[in-house]
């Protein structure tokens, strides 16, 4: 048991005898009333999104998971293909149990799978990934870093904003968890 305040995006806890996944996590202490957390969270057995509203003193169950790391091979673009780096069994997973993970899945991409009783429940990716940049406006001559920023996307098909300086071909870092760009990679 965990208390309501150590939940994490992407944590699996059980709730009302269902795992749920957590999506958005917020902890709230208004003025002179007592703090609470609010979660949307996504249950895993029908995908469908609830909120609920914990109390800080709240403890919560948190899912005893089975973690293996996994190598992401390709899609088909119904499934995405992994394969356990220590067994070099291979399975297939759908895109609405990856969700935004699908826009930084590159080949050979290392990631943590969770398992719940021989399912798998969610992926973990790393902190960063290093993508290509397959199309943005062309840089600009002696620009340097500044808050301007200009749209490009990447080779999964995610768009972030990055700098002026950045053009076509480069690869950049790209924040996993903020959908965001890094630094050059």
């Amino acid at each position: 048991m965990i208390s309501a305040t150590q939940l994490r995006p992407g944590m699996v806890i059980k709730f009302n005898n269902e795992l749920y996944s957590i999506f958005k996590m917020e902890h709230r202490t208004p003025g002179n009333l007592r703090g609470f957390v609010q979660v949307k969270m996504r249950k895993l057995s029908s995908g469908t999104m609830i909120e609920h509203r914990f109390s800080s003193e709240d403890r919560v169950e948190k899912a005893s998971l089975e973690e293996h790391e996994m190598e992401y091979l390709y899609d088909d673009g119904e499934y995405f293909y992994f394969m356990n780096t220590e067994s070099f069994e291979q399975m297939h997973l759908t895109k609405d149990l990856l969700g935004d993970a699908t826009s930084f899945l590159i080949p050979n991409l290392k990631v943590h799978v969770e398992f719940y009783e021989g399912k798998a429940m969610s992926v973990e990716l790393p902190p960063t990934v290093d993508l290509t940049v397959v199309e943005t406006e062309p840089g600009i001559k002696g620009a340097t870093v500044s808050n301007v920023t200009k749209p490009a996307k990447l080779e999964t098909g995610l768009v972030v904003q990055v700098p002026p300086f950045i053009s076509e071909g480069e690869r950049i870092r790209v924040s996993t968890s903020e959908m965001a760009y890094l630094e050059r990679a």
